[in-house]
């Protein structure tokens, strides 16, 4: 259960600032417009700042939508590779709306590929992008969640299964993700005396984003559901109390239904399709 033996108090998350990386697109951004239509402050901290040919999205695009949803949004074009910027991002944002309230850990690389057809560079991007800027970030706002009222730092990981099968056919992907998680494990750990929830949510099914793309077509968009589920569940997360709810692999169909959620055809696709369920869950 999430939410244990007695109701838990809920925060809003209007006037609060909440840190998402990789916000200008898929999961991120779905996150990024759910809480801005609370009146949150979002800052979007990816590196999309020209238009992709491939991929839309750009930070400035995900910014005037957070404000035409009734929020606040600070653009910041930053590499989350590079720490220094890392820092001048995190001091920028607390400048330009007082402190940081929530960090979502969103930005994520992929490669579904196996030991020997991973390239070393592809190896150290996911390596670079799932775990260290996972920790950088983390590292570099916690000094400003230890100040806020209800912290919380959510990472978009698996909960960590051990079952060979999410390792042999790719463990570079694998090793990245429970990377993630691990830093839920820790942190919660570490930082819980201080009041910083620190959790991980994970879909149930296959979320339609460009990710999609490198399962090489194994999974379609039609049997996936849409980003807005995760955003609803990380909605409902972060305005738990954060002395009482950290530490946990959480999963956004059991979030939700243990918040009255019974129907959800609406993130379907394609409603009555067969969903395919997501990595990492058996």
């Amino acid at each position: 259960m999430m939410t244990g033996d007695n109701p838990l108090q809920h925060y809003s998350l209007k006037g609060k600032t909440v840190f998402i990386t990789g916000a200008s697109r898929g999961i991120g951004k779905a996150i990024a417009l759910r809480i801005a239509r609370e009146g949150a402050n979002v800052v979007i901290a990816a590196k999309s700042a020209e238009p992709h040919p491939k991929l839309p999205g750009t930070i400035f695009d995900t910014a005037d939508e957070i404000v035409s949803c009734g929020g606040r949004a600070l653009a910041c074009q930053v590499d989350i590779r590079d720490e220094e910027r890392i820092a001048e991002v995190m001091t920028q944002s607390v400048k330009h709306f007082g402190g940081i309230d929530a960090l979502i850990n969103n930005a994520s690389a992929i490669s579904l590929t196996g030991t020997l057809e991973t390239p070393m560079k592809r190896f150290d991007l996911m390596f670079s992008v799932n775990v260290r800027a996972t920790f950088a970030v983390s590292q570099a706002a916690i000094p400003y969640l230890i100040q806020a009222e209800n912290p919380h730092i959510l990472n978009i990981a698996p909960p960590l299964n051990m079952n060979p099968r999410w390792f042999k056919d790719h463990l570079a992907y694998t090793m990245s993700k429970y990377g993630m998680s691990m830093c839920v494990l820790g942190m919660a750990a570490e930082f819980g005396d201080h009041g910083i929830a620190v959790n991980a949510l994970w879909p149930k099914t296959s979320i339609a984003t460009a990710a999609l793309r490198m399962t090489h077509g194994n999974v379609k968009p039609e049997q996936s559901r849409t980003p807005e589920i995760m955003a609803d569940a990380a909605h409902i997360i972060l305005t738990q109390d954060s002395r009482r709810l950290t530490g946990r692999f959480l999963i956004d169909e059991e979030v939700l239904r243990e918040n009255g959620v019974e129907d959800f055809s609406k993130y379907a696709v394609m409603p009555g399709t067969q969903l395919f369920t997501d990595l990492f869950l058996d």
